[in-house]
Protein backbone atom coordinates (compact mmCIF):
# COMPACT_ATOMS: atom_id res chain seq x y z
CA UNK A 1 0.00 0.00 0.00
CA UNK A 2 0.88 3.21 -0.12
CA UNK A 3 3.29 4.70 2.55
CA UNK A 4 3.98 7.65 4.37
CA UNK A 5 6.91 9.30 5.41
CA UNK A 6 8.36 11.34 8.31
CA UNK A 7 9.22 14.25 6.23
CA UNK A 8 6.88 17.50 5.35
CA UNK A 9 6.01 19.82 2.68
CA UNK A 10 3.10 19.32 2.07
CA UNK A 11 0.01 19.96 4.88
CA UNK A 12 0.14 17.91 7.87
CA UNK A 13 -2.37 15.45 8.89
CA UNK A 14 -2.56 15.14 12.17
CA UNK A 15 -4.75 12.04 13.55
CA UNK A 16 -5.99 12.44 17.13
CA UNK A 17 -6.90 9.28 19.23
CA UNK A 18 -8.83 8.74 22.56
CA UNK A 19 -6.90 6.94 24.91
CA UNK A 20 -8.57 4.64 27.11
CA UNK A 21 -7.13 7.18 30.39
CA UNK A 22 -9.06 10.00 28.27
CA UNK A 23 -5.51 11.24 27.15
CA UNK A 24 -5.32 12.83 23.70
CA UNK A 25 -2.52 11.61 21.82
CA UNK A 26 -1.76 13.29 18.65
CA UNK A 27 -0.14 11.34 15.35
CA UNK A 28 1.21 13.22 12.63
CA UNK A 29 0.82 12.39 8.96
CA UNK A 30 2.82 13.92 6.84
CA UNK A 31 2.88 14.09 2.79
CA UNK A 32 6.17 14.46 1.48
CA UNK A 33 6.84 16.29 -1.83
CA UNK A 34 9.35 14.94 -4.43
CA UNK A 35 11.62 17.61 -5.14
CA UNK A 36 11.33 19.45 -9.00
CA UNK A 37 14.51 17.75 -10.07
CA UNK A 38 13.23 14.17 -9.56
CA UNK A 39 9.49 14.91 -11.05
CA UNK A 40 10.64 17.22 -13.94
CA UNK A 41 10.55 14.85 -16.47
CA UNK A 42 7.09 13.78 -15.01
CA UNK A 43 5.51 16.84 -14.93
CA UNK A 44 6.29 17.92 -18.29
CA UNK A 45 4.51 14.32 -19.97
CA UNK A 46 1.51 14.67 -17.18
CA UNK A 47 1.28 18.75 -18.52
CA UNK A 48 1.29 17.66 -21.88
CA UNK A 49 -1.17 14.84 -21.15
CA UNK A 50 -3.71 17.39 -19.17
CA UNK A 51 -3.23 19.94 -22.20
CA UNK A 52 -3.82 17.12 -25.08
CA UNK A 53 -7.30 15.89 -23.27
CA UNK A 54 -8.20 18.91 -21.78
CA UNK A 55 -8.44 20.13 -26.23
CA UNK A 56 -9.81 17.06 -27.71
CA UNK A 57 -11.75 15.54 -25.13
CA UNK A 58 -13.23 18.74 -23.10
CA UNK A 59 -11.53 17.27 -19.75
CA UNK A 60 -11.96 19.71 -17.06
CA UNK A 61 -10.34 18.17 -14.24
CA UNK A 62 -7.54 17.57 -11.73
CA UNK A 63 -5.14 15.04 -11.29
CA UNK A 64 -2.90 13.97 -8.81
CA UNK A 65 -0.15 10.97 -8.50
CA UNK A 66 1.74 9.37 -5.39
CA UNK A 67 4.28 7.17 -5.42
CA UNK A 68 5.97 5.21 -2.36
CA UNK A 69 4.33 7.74 -0.19
CA UNK A 70 5.21 11.08 -1.70
CA UNK A 71 3.65 13.43 -3.72
CA UNK A 72 4.68 13.04 -7.40
CA UNK A 73 2.48 15.12 -9.50
CA UNK A 74 -0.77 17.23 -8.81
CA UNK A 75 -2.08 19.78 -10.97
CA UNK A 76 -5.54 20.63 -12.49
CA UNK A 77 -6.93 22.02 -15.81
CA UNK A 78 -10.11 24.10 -17.25
CA UNK A 79 -12.90 25.43 -16.13
CA UNK A 80 -15.08 25.26 -12.67
CA UNK A 81 -17.68 28.00 -13.75
CA UNK A 82 -17.68 28.16 -17.96
CA UNK A 83 -20.58 31.12 -17.60
CA UNK A 84 -17.94 32.78 -15.56
CA UNK A 85 -14.78 31.26 -16.61
CA UNK A 86 -13.51 30.66 -13.69
CA UNK A 87 -10.73 28.27 -13.28
CA UNK A 88 -10.74 25.20 -11.69
CA UNK A 89 -8.12 25.44 -8.49
CA UNK A 90 -6.84 22.89 -6.31
CA UNK A 91 -9.61 24.00 -3.67
CA UNK A 92 -11.91 23.17 -5.98
CA UNK A 93 -14.37 19.95 -4.44
CA UNK A 94 -15.78 17.32 -6.91
CA UNK A 95 -18.46 14.85 -6.52
CA UNK A 96 -17.03 11.82 -6.21
CA UNK A 97 -19.78 9.57 -7.04
CA UNK A 98 -19.25 6.28 -6.04
CA UNK A 99 -15.85 6.39 -4.87
CA UNK A 100 -18.32 7.83 -1.82
CA UNK A 101 -18.59 4.46 -1.01
CA UNK A 102 -15.08 3.90 0.76
CA UNK A 103 -16.22 6.09 2.84
CA UNK A 104 -19.33 4.78 4.10
CA UNK A 105 -17.88 1.10 4.28
CA UNK A 106 -14.93 2.59 6.56
CA UNK A 107 -17.58 4.06 9.08
CA UNK A 108 -19.48 0.90 8.78
CA UNK A 109 -16.13 -0.60 10.21
CA UNK A 110 -15.31 2.38 12.75
CA UNK A 111 -18.61 1.34 14.01
CA UNK A 112 -18.14 -2.38 14.20
CA UNK A 113 -14.53 -1.49 15.76
CA UNK A 114 -16.52 0.44 18.66
CA UNK A 115 -18.99 -2.52 18.89
CA UNK A 116 -21.48 -0.86 18.00
CA UNK A 117 -22.67 -3.52 15.39
CA UNK A 118 -21.54 -6.00 14.10
CA UNK A 119 -20.85 -7.21 9.89
CA UNK A 120 -23.36 -9.96 10.44
CA UNK A 121 -26.29 -7.71 11.59
CA UNK A 122 -29.27 -7.88 9.26
CA UNK A 123 -30.51 -4.58 8.09
CA UNK A 124 -34.33 -5.51 9.92
CA UNK A 125 -32.08 -5.18 13.44
CA UNK A 126 -32.24 -1.45 12.73
CA UNK A 127 -35.27 -1.39 10.64
CA UNK A 128 -37.85 -3.65 11.52
CA UNK A 129 -40.11 -2.91 9.00
CA UNK A 130 -37.54 -3.20 6.19
CA UNK A 131 -39.61 -5.69 3.67
CA UNK A 132 -36.02 -7.17 2.20
CA UNK A 133 -35.28 -10.13 5.22
CA UNK A 134 -31.98 -11.77 6.09
CA UNK A 135 -29.95 -9.18 4.60
CA UNK A 136 -26.98 -8.53 6.61
CA UNK A 137 -24.80 -5.39 6.41
CA UNK A 138 -21.48 -7.39 4.86
CA UNK A 139 -24.61 -8.43 2.10
CA UNK A 140 -24.46 -4.79 1.48
CA UNK A 141 -20.93 -3.75 1.76
CA UNK A 142 -19.74 -6.26 -0.63
CA UNK A 143 -22.92 -5.83 -3.39
CA UNK A 144 -24.18 -9.68 -2.25
CA UNK A 145 -27.76 -8.23 -0.95
CA UNK A 146 -29.83 -8.63 -4.03
CA UNK A 147 -31.89 -5.05 -3.21
CA UNK A 148 -33.75 -3.31 -5.90
CA UNK A 149 -32.96 -0.24 -7.74
CA UNK A 150 -33.46 2.80 -5.46
CA UNK A 151 -32.89 4.97 -8.29
CA UNK A 152 -36.29 3.56 -10.06
CA UNK A 153 -37.85 3.45 -6.27
CA UNK A 154 -37.80 7.27 -6.55
CA UNK A 155 -38.57 8.17 -10.12
CA UNK A 156 -41.33 5.79 -9.83
CA UNK A 157 -43.02 6.32 -6.37
CA UNK A 158 -42.00 9.22 -4.98
CA UNK A 159 -44.60 10.91 -4.93
CA UNK A 160 -43.40 14.41 -3.46
CA UNK A 161 -41.83 17.46 -4.95
CA UNK A 162 -39.05 17.53 -2.48
CA UNK A 163 -36.09 15.12 -3.12
CA UNK A 164 -36.10 11.95 -0.62
CA UNK A 165 -33.05 12.19 2.51
CA UNK A 166 -32.32 8.80 2.99
CA UNK A 167 -35.02 7.99 5.95
CA UNK A 168 -37.79 8.79 3.46
CA UNK A 169 -36.44 6.32 0.99
CA UNK A 170 -35.90 3.58 3.46
CA UNK A 171 -39.68 4.23 4.66
CA UNK A 172 -40.52 4.13 1.30
CA UNK A 173 -39.27 1.22 0.46
CA UNK A 174 -41.53 -0.70 3.59
CA UNK A 175 -44.19 0.21 0.71
CA UNK A 176 -42.75 -0.28 -2.44
CA UNK A 177 -43.58 -2.58 -5.50
CA UNK A 178 -40.26 -3.00 -6.35
CA UNK A 179 -38.87 -6.55 -5.33
CA UNK A 180 -35.57 -8.57 -4.57
CA UNK A 181 -33.36 -9.25 -7.53
CA UNK A 182 -32.04 -12.82 -5.65
CA UNK A 183 -31.70 -14.14 -1.97
CA UNK A 184 -29.17 -12.63 -0.07
CA UNK A 185 -25.71 -13.96 -0.62
CA UNK A 186 -26.32 -15.51 -3.95
CA UNK A 187 -24.05 -13.56 -6.73
CA UNK A 188 -22.74 -10.32 -7.08
CA UNK A 189 -24.68 -7.44 -7.95
CA UNK A 190 -23.58 -3.77 -7.70
CA UNK A 191 -26.25 -2.06 -5.52
CA UNK A 192 -26.20 1.78 -4.94
CA UNK A 193 -29.01 0.49 -2.64
CA UNK A 194 -26.99 -1.43 -0.74
CA UNK A 195 -24.69 1.51 0.13
CA UNK A 196 -27.47 4.20 0.65
CA UNK A 197 -28.95 1.43 3.64
CA UNK A 198 -25.59 1.31 5.11
CA UNK A 199 -25.35 4.90 5.46
CA UNK A 200 -28.97 5.11 7.02
CA UNK A 201 -27.84 2.20 9.44
CA UNK A 202 -24.89 4.54 10.52
CA UNK A 203 -27.32 7.23 11.46
CA UNK A 204 -29.66 4.97 13.18
CA UNK A 205 -26.95 3.51 14.94
CA UNK A 206 -24.98 6.98 16.13
CA UNK A 207 -28.34 9.20 15.58
CA UNK A 208 -26.27 11.75 14.01
CA UNK A 209 -27.05 12.70 10.50
CA UNK A 210 -24.68 10.52 7.90
CA UNK A 211 -22.84 13.61 7.09
CA UNK A 212 -22.34 15.02 10.78
CA UNK A 213 -20.86 11.26 11.63
CA UNK A 214 -18.34 10.83 8.34
CA UNK A 215 -17.29 14.73 9.10
CA UNK A 216 -16.23 14.25 12.89
CA UNK A 217 -15.00 10.45 12.38
CA UNK A 218 -12.93 11.03 8.91
CA UNK A 219 -13.29 14.61 7.71
CA UNK A 220 -11.91 16.71 10.71
CA UNK A 221 -9.37 13.91 12.14
CA UNK A 222 -7.71 14.51 8.94
CA UNK A 223 -8.04 17.52 8.60
CA UNK A 224 -9.75 16.82 5.12
CA UNK A 225 -11.29 20.60 5.33
CA UNK A 226 -12.16 21.04 2.01
CA UNK A 227 -14.49 17.49 2.04
CA UNK A 228 -17.86 17.11 3.39
CA UNK A 229 -21.60 15.26 2.21
CA UNK A 230 -23.81 17.39 0.61
CA UNK A 231 -27.91 16.63 0.30
CA UNK A 232 -29.38 17.95 -2.59
CA UNK A 233 -32.05 20.48 -1.21
CA UNK A 234 -31.16 20.04 2.08
CA UNK A 235 -27.70 21.11 2.42
CA UNK A 236 -25.87 24.80 1.35
CA UNK A 237 -24.08 24.68 -1.21
CA UNK A 238 -20.11 25.68 -0.72
CA UNK A 239 -17.65 28.19 -2.25
CA UNK A 240 -15.54 25.70 -3.78
CA UNK A 241 -18.29 23.10 -4.62
CA UNK A 242 -18.26 22.17 -8.19
CA UNK A 243 -21.20 21.38 -10.58
CA UNK A 244 -21.66 18.86 -13.26
CA UNK A 245 -21.87 19.44 -16.98
CA UNK A 246 -22.32 18.49 -20.10
CA UNK A 247 -21.37 19.07 -23.46
CA UNK A 248 -24.01 20.26 -25.85
CA UNK A 249 -23.61 20.52 -29.72
CA UNK A 250 -19.98 20.32 -29.52
CA UNK A 251 -19.21 23.71 -27.68
CA UNK A 252 -21.65 24.55 -24.81
CA UNK A 253 -21.23 23.18 -21.76
CA UNK A 254 -24.80 22.94 -19.95
CA UNK A 255 -25.02 22.85 -16.03
CA UNK A 256 -26.82 19.11 -14.86
CA UNK A 257 -29.50 20.02 -12.28
CA UNK A 258 -29.89 17.71 -9.01
CA UNK A 259 -32.60 15.23 -9.78
CA UNK A 260 -35.41 13.26 -7.18
CA UNK A 261 -32.21 10.99 -6.14
CA UNK A 262 -29.70 13.59 -5.38
CA UNK A 263 -30.47 13.91 -1.66
CA UNK A 264 -29.80 10.43 -0.96
CA UNK A 265 -26.28 9.92 0.64
CA UNK A 266 -24.26 6.95 0.99
CA UNK A 267 -23.58 5.74 -2.31
CA UNK A 268 -22.55 8.99 -3.81
CA UNK A 269 -22.92 12.79 -2.48
CA UNK A 270 -18.99 12.94 -1.21
CA UNK A 271 -17.30 16.24 -2.30
CA UNK A 272 -13.25 16.52 -1.81
CA UNK A 273 -10.79 17.73 -3.63
CA UNK A 274 -7.15 15.41 -5.00
CA UNK A 275 -5.40 16.55 -2.05
CA UNK A 276 -7.88 15.86 0.55
CA UNK A 277 -8.02 11.99 -1.50
CA UNK A 278 -4.41 11.58 -0.70
CA UNK A 279 -4.69 12.25 3.07
CA UNK A 280 -7.17 9.79 2.95
CA UNK A 281 -5.84 7.07 1.45
CA UNK A 282 -2.29 7.25 3.49
CA UNK A 283 -4.02 7.50 6.54
CA UNK A 284 -6.25 4.55 6.11
CA UNK A 285 -3.48 2.05 4.62
CA UNK A 286 -1.18 3.49 7.79
CA UNK A 287 -4.02 2.51 10.92
CA UNK A 288 -5.35 6.16 11.39
CA UNK A 289 -8.81 4.99 10.96
CA UNK A 290 -9.39 1.69 10.88
CA UNK A 291 -7.30 -1.54 11.91
CA UNK A 292 -5.64 -3.85 9.97
CA UNK A 293 -7.47 -6.53 10.63
CA UNK A 294 -10.65 -4.25 8.96
CA UNK A 295 -8.76 -2.72 6.27
CA UNK A 296 -7.72 -6.37 4.89
CA UNK A 297 -11.45 -7.16 4.89
CA UNK A 298 -12.00 -3.94 2.98
CA UNK A 299 -9.17 -4.89 0.61
CA UNK A 300 -10.01 -8.46 0.14
CA UNK A 301 -12.31 -9.97 -2.52
CA UNK A 302 -15.62 -11.13 -1.74
CA UNK A 303 -17.68 -14.26 -1.53
CA UNK A 304 -20.90 -15.98 -2.37
CA UNK A 305 -22.53 -18.08 0.07
CA UNK A 306 -21.55 -20.34 -2.72
CA UNK A 307 -17.69 -19.61 -1.96
CA UNK A 308 -17.15 -18.09 -5.59
CA UNK A 309 -15.25 -14.71 -5.12
CA UNK A 310 -16.42 -11.66 -6.02
CA UNK A 311 -14.80 -8.34 -7.75
CA UNK A 312 -15.47 -6.38 -4.17
CA UNK A 313 -14.44 -5.77 -0.76
CA UNK A 314 -16.42 -3.27 1.27
CA UNK A 315 -16.27 0.06 -0.55
CA UNK A 316 -13.48 -0.85 -3.15
CA UNK A 317 -13.35 -2.78 -6.41
CA UNK A 318 -10.86 -5.51 -6.50
CA UNK A 319 -8.84 -6.90 -9.49
CA UNK A 320 -5.66 -8.31 -10.24
CA UNK A 321 -3.65 -8.14 -13.47
CA UNK A 322 -0.46 -9.54 -14.60
CA UNK A 323 -0.33 -11.07 -11.08
CA UNK A 324 -0.82 -7.55 -9.80
CA UNK A 325 -3.65 -6.66 -7.01
CA UNK A 326 -5.51 -3.46 -8.38
CA UNK A 327 -7.60 -1.92 -5.04
CA UNK A 328 -9.61 0.99 -6.76
CA UNK A 329 -12.95 2.26 -7.64
CA UNK A 330 -14.64 4.82 -10.18
CA UNK A 331 -17.53 6.96 -10.23
CA UNK A 332 -19.85 8.36 -12.76
CA UNK A 333 -23.16 10.83 -11.66
CA UNK A 334 -24.58 13.84 -13.04
CA UNK A 335 -21.36 15.14 -14.81
CA UNK A 336 -18.73 14.08 -12.65
CA UNK A 337 -16.03 11.48 -13.42
CA UNK A 338 -13.87 10.17 -10.40
CA UNK A 339 -11.35 7.56 -9.95
CA UNK A 340 -9.25 6.64 -7.17
CA UNK A 341 -6.82 3.48 -7.91
CA UNK A 342 -3.55 1.62 -5.65
CA UNK A 343 -1.08 -0.28 -7.33
CA UNK A 344 0.20 -1.73 -3.97
CA UNK A 345 3.38 -3.80 -6.07
CA UNK A 346 4.11 -0.16 -7.25
CA UNK A 347 3.27 1.68 -4.25
CA UNK A 348 1.53 3.76 -6.29
CA UNK A 349 -1.77 5.94 -6.03
CA UNK A 350 -3.31 7.70 -9.04
CA UNK A 351 -6.47 10.19 -8.22
CA UNK A 352 -8.77 11.52 -11.49
CA UNK A 353 -11.65 14.05 -10.59
CA UNK A 354 -13.63 15.76 -13.14
CA UNK A 355 -16.87 17.37 -13.90
CA UNK A 356 -17.40 17.62 -17.34
CA UNK A 357 -18.79 14.38 -18.15
CA UNK A 358 -15.65 12.43 -19.27
CA UNK A 359 -15.82 8.92 -20.15
CA UNK A 360 -12.32 7.38 -20.33
CA UNK A 361 -11.33 7.05 -16.65
CA UNK A 362 -9.87 3.72 -16.79
CA UNK A 363 -7.81 4.53 -19.92
CA UNK A 364 -6.67 7.80 -18.41
CA UNK A 365 -5.67 5.97 -15.15
CA UNK A 366 -3.80 3.28 -17.03
CA UNK A 367 -1.57 5.79 -19.36
CA UNK A 368 -0.95 8.16 -15.88
CA UNK A 369 0.47 4.96 -14.65
CA UNK A 370 2.69 3.92 -17.48
CA UNK A 371 3.99 7.51 -17.57
CA UNK A 372 4.83 7.57 -13.72
CA UNK A 373 6.82 4.34 -14.03
CA UNK A 374 8.36 5.67 -17.06
CA UNK A 375 9.65 8.80 -15.90
CA UNK A 376 10.42 9.59 -12.25
CA UNK A 377 13.99 9.21 -11.66
CA UNK A 378 15.09 5.24 -11.74
CA UNK A 379 16.37 5.41 -8.12
CA UNK A 380 13.37 6.75 -6.91
CA UNK A 381 11.11 4.37 -8.26
CA UNK A 382 11.89 2.10 -5.68
CA UNK A 383 10.60 2.40 -1.92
Amino acid sequence: MLKGTPAASLNDVVIKEEKKDSVVEEKVFRIERFSRSETAKLKHKLDSLLKRINKRNDFHGSILVAKNGKLAYQNQIGFADFQKKKPLTENSAFQLASVSKQFTAAAIMILKERNQLQLNDTVTKYFPNFPFKQITIKNLLNHTAGLPKYFWVAEHEWEKEKAPTNLEMMQLLETSLATKYFSPGRRFDYSNTGYFVLASIIEKVTDLPFANFIKSSIFDPLQMSKSFVYSFENDSIRSNQLTGYRLYKGWRHLKINGTVNDAVVGDKNIYATTEDLLKWILALNQGAIISKESLDLMYTKGETKYGKKIPYGFGFRIDEKNDQKIIYHYGKWNGFSTGITQYPEDDLVVIILEHTSYSAISYLDKKIKDLVLENLNSNQIKP
